[in-house]
């Protein structure tokens, strides 16, 4: 059945060809039809898109759900109360009757990461007739605490949460992952814990930021993050840097790193930190003058290495190459571009709303999804000066 040409959504061609097996009697009046697994199986869709479906028929009157023993072609002759069973949970919670709610507590987001990723978001929630609740922390845990309390006191059914930097994760997300509270986590994962994480693959794209700064002829190259922090991203991204060295057998120096930027921290993002950055990447390029490139872990950190090095009357990239994560997706003629790893935010997005919708309907899912990165050649990285 399944019509790739189709225009229509794969939940409004099961739902059309469910309807038209019934009114064949294909299946009759009291006959069970496929579950949500089984129809999920037949036609290679999620169970989120099944049950859509199901979901569909039912309120149409054509099929009765009963909880506990499946959905049966319903007689048109009986009046049926189209109605969605009360759970024990949504009984509890005060939660039946009404769109289900997904909550996201993210740190803050740019035109260079984190917009793509909750339009993204929203446009997956709201054709699973879900409502996006967004709360931004600002790389603050305490407020990324108190986000998930309230949330969480809204009644959301289910959270997404793209953790503030720190050593540790704040108790509310442990809780959660306790209490097996529907939970997804974003560019970060729990060290030993199974919670449900979707992340670029960070490591694979920073080698391979690295091997385009070594085809162009560099081997010098200064290392600009944040520090880690116990920070999965950062430390994959710190990780794949020393990888990519090694496997072309070429040194690297620490002592040409700065691996404490503070300034691009949500919570530190003044001008009187910015500007210390700036005068201090300076320094560090006048006393290592073989530095020709660096690889900054964001794109923030790559506009401070930008204005250090236009400053000391260095040019990009004919003087000094940089590549980053990200950079803001410009229209034609607009801004400049960094050579950078763009991250799929589109799919990050989508992923996580299935994911959590997977995990509020007790269907199995993968505790960690990596996805790749692309590597986008822009304005800021050339071959090494002769």
């Amino acid at each position: 059945m399944k019509d790739a040409a189709s225009t229509k959504p794969m939940y409004e061609q099961i739902f059309n060809e469910m309807k038209r097996k019934i009114s064949t009697h294909m299946f009759r009046i009291g006959d069970k039809v496929p579950s949500e697994k089984e129809l999920a199986d037949e036609y290679g869709v999620s169970r989120i898109t099944s049950k859509k479906a199901l979901d569909l028929l039912a309120a149409e009157g054509v099929i009765v759900r009963k909880p506990g023993k499946g959905s049966f072609v319903a007689d048109p002759d009986e009046p049926v109360v189209h109605r969605e069973p009360i759970s024990s949970e949504s009984a509890e919670t005060g939660t039946a009757g009404r769109e289900k709610m997904i909550g996201l507590v993210i740190t803050d987001f740019s035109s260079s990461y984190g917009t793509r990723l909750i339009y993204s978001m929203e446009q997956y929630s709201r054709e699973n007739d879900c409502f996006l609740v967004l709360r931004r922390t600002f790389g603050d845990q305490d407020n990324e605490e108190l986000s998930i309390q309230k949330l969480r006191n809204l009644g959301v059914n289910g959270l997404i949460v793209f953790p503030a930097q720190g050593e540790y994760f704040n108790a509310e997300i442990l809780k959660m992952v306790i209490a097996r509270f529907p939970l997804v986590l974003i560019d970060r994962k729990l060290k030993g814990v199974a919670a449900a994480s979707i992340s670029t693959d960070n490591l694979g794209a920073a080698v391979q930021a690295v091997e385009h700064l070594f085809d162009l002829g560099h081997r010098h190259i200064c290392l600009l993050s944040p520090p880690p922090r116990d920070t999965t991203a950062v430390e994959e991204r710190i990780e794949g840097f020393v990888q990519a060295h090694a496997a072309r057998g070429i040194a690297f120096d620490k002592e040409i790193w700065i691996s404490d930027v503070t300034a691009t921290l949500p919570n530190a993002f003044y001008e009187s930190n910015i500007e210390r950055e700036i005068q201090r990447i300076m320094q560090h390029l006048q006393d290592h003058p073989s530095i020709t490139a660096f690889f900054a872990i964001e794109y923030n950190i790559a506009l401070l290495a930008k204005v250090a090095a236009e400053r000391l009357g260095l040019r990009v990239p004919e003087d000094l190459s940089i590549i980053c994560f990200d950079s803001p997706q410009l229209n034609i003629g607009e801004g400049y571009l960094f050579t950078h790893m763009r991250q799929n935010e589109e799919e990050m997005g989508r992923l996580a709303i299935e994911t959590v919708l997977g995990i509020m309907n007790h269907d199995a899912v993968a505790v960690e999804k990596r996805l790749p990165a692309e590597l986008v050649v822009g304005a800021s990285t050339g071959p090494v000066k002769e």
